[in-house]
């Protein structure tokens, strides 16, 4: 996940929630995002999380990334989610993408990911990764880590553009995936300039977006890119009588590494109520956001439902 710095959004009263989701609802899309980085014990739970997601209606479901931590592995959960689902778009939120060392195999990967998703369903969240323990315990270099990214994508981007490219099999979409970029350095904006089809937020607040959108627009205008980069930011959330222990539980030992007043504000930006979601459906909406993902933080398939409820579902 993406560090940012970042402001809670307002609560509303319940009256004006209900107005707030009914506004967003049909501008931004919904997704949803498994527990992966919480205290899940049983895959077989993850795979409920997806069947409930694509039953309630959510347009995504994402996955995180990280070696030093038992989050799942992303290509392999969401291969278990493609065959137990049919219509839900898959992305990676994001993928660690220099830990792939192997740049051929990994092109492979998400070609044979998106055969068994079908045609437009797999989309990939790319980053550089930001602990230095991922790459440690991977023996990749954490210094190179931007060249290396750079070097993947432009193998990525030459086998999928070949037709007689010995790697395969081909993707079932046109072109392989789209790829989204997290971060907000110039390189991350090189990089969905060059690569990519928009920009995705990690533990983004509206003003987080709105801060960037004016050098994305302006670099995207500027590399003659046609239309507009797509804008996909993602929040945490929980929800029920244990939310607030549900956060504090999944996100404060995630988060230690930044350091202990870190952590407790990675806690305090959780969404935990229906007001505060209605509310942030509405301003994300209002900011002209694609799609926002609430990432889950208690495992317990429940939360699929109550999220559904809350944003109307």
């Amino acid at each position: 996940m993406r560090m940012m710095c970042v402001s809670r959004c307002r609560s509303v009263p319940s009256t004006e929630a209900a107005e707030a989701s009914s506004k967003g609802k049909h501008n931004v899309k919904i997704g949803i995002g498994l527990p992966g980085h919480a205290s899940w014990s049983d895959g077989r739970t993850l795979v409920e999380w997806a069947r409930r997601a694509e039953s309630r209606g959510f347009s995504t479901l994402s996955v995180s990334d990280r070696l030093a931590w038992p989050t799942p592995e992303p290509m392999v959960t969401l291969a278990a989610m493609a065959g137990a689902t049919t219509r839900i778009r898959l992305l990676t939120s994001v993928l660690l993408a220099p830990l792939r060392a192997n740049h051929a195999l990994f092109a492979k990967a998400v070609a044979t990911l998106d055969q068994l998703a079908g045609p437009d369903r797999l989309e990939l969240g790319l980053a550089p990764g930001l602990r230095d323990d991922d790459f440690a315990l991977s023996g990749v270099d954490y210094t190179t880590r931007g060249r290396q990214f750079d070097a993947l994508l432009d193998r990525l981007a030459a086998i999928f553009a070949s037709g007689d490219d010995p790697v395969g099999p081909r993707p079932a979409t046109a072109g392989g995936p789209p790829l989204l970029f997290g971060g907000g350095s110039r390189a991350a904006l090189r990089r969905i300039v060059t690569h990519g089809t928009g920009w995705i937020a990690g533990d983004a607040t509206v003003h987080d977006v709105e801060d960037f959108m004016p050098q994305l627009d302006k670099a995207w205008s500027e590399a003659g890119r046609g239309g507009s980069p797509r804008i996909v930011a993602s929040v945490m959330y929980a929800l029920g009588p244990n939310a607030t222990d549900a956060v504090s539980a999944a996100i404060e030992p995630y988060y230690a590494f930044a350091g202990e007043e870190y952590a407790r504000y990675g806690v305090s930006i959780a969404y935990t109520s229906p007001e505060q979601i209605a509310t942030a459906v509405d301003e994300f909406s209002r900011i002209g956001c694609d799609e926002l993902i609430f990432m889950g933080n208690d495992p317990d398939p429940e939360q699929v439902d109550l999220l559904a409820d809350v944003v109307g579902l």
